[in-house]
């Protein structure tokens, strides 16, 4: 069976911005690439899975998410680091398009994408590791067996989780699972 290293994508791969959807606004969070590495390098499946409610609120559309996802990929591989696939969620129960309103089992903290990339990609969820920003993301990797869910904020901060750790740089993660 596989690992899997499943990353959030805003927040964690990209700096947060509301509802991201132009290149032009894309920044890498420091230490993504390095992260990835570090991870491919014990034989990690690289994974993205990414709750996408713009598409539901009508402030983009899945082009254009699809148009950013291509560019995202095609950085990582400029760096020598395969996505193995990604992951995402339009749907929202307060959705403004009607195809978009539902309560999916895809989106975060719901385990759905987790699932299907287990599937898909044979993955050993216990011997996996996920990276997220938000407390839902933790909720999802707890909710579907991952055994290492880490929460990344970003400049630190006094928080109360779920998460395994708690890290405040990426760097942080890599000191993390060195030791282990």
């Amino acid at each position: 069976m596989n690992k899997a290293l499943f990353l959030d994508r805003d927040g964690v791969i990209n700096k947060e911005i509301n509802y991201l959807h132009r290149i032009e606004d894309f920044k890498f969070i420091d230490g993504i690439f390095e992260l990835c590495h570090f991870f491919l390098q014990r034989r990690y499946l690289l994974i993205v899975i990414t709750n996408q409610a713009g598409i539901a609120r009508g402030f983009y559309t899945e082009e254009d998410f699809h148009r950013l996802t291509d560019w995202m990929l095609e950085r990582f591989e400029d760096q020598g680091i395969h996505i193995q696939q990604t992951y995402y969620c339009p749907f929202h129960q307060e959705a403004v398009l009607e195809e978009y309103r539902q309560d999916s089992f895809d989106r975060k903290p719901n385990p759905g994408m987790i699932l299907r990339a287990q599937n898909e990609h044979n993955i050993d969820l216990a011997q996996s590791v996920l990276l997220g920003d938000k407390e839902s993301d933790i909720e999802a990797g707890l909710n579907a067996g991952v055994g290492h869910n880490i929460l990344f904020r970003e400049g630190g901060g006094s928080v109360n989780s779920k998460a395994e750790r708690v890290i405040s740089t990426l760097p942080q993660a890599l000191t993390y699972f060195s030791d282990r």
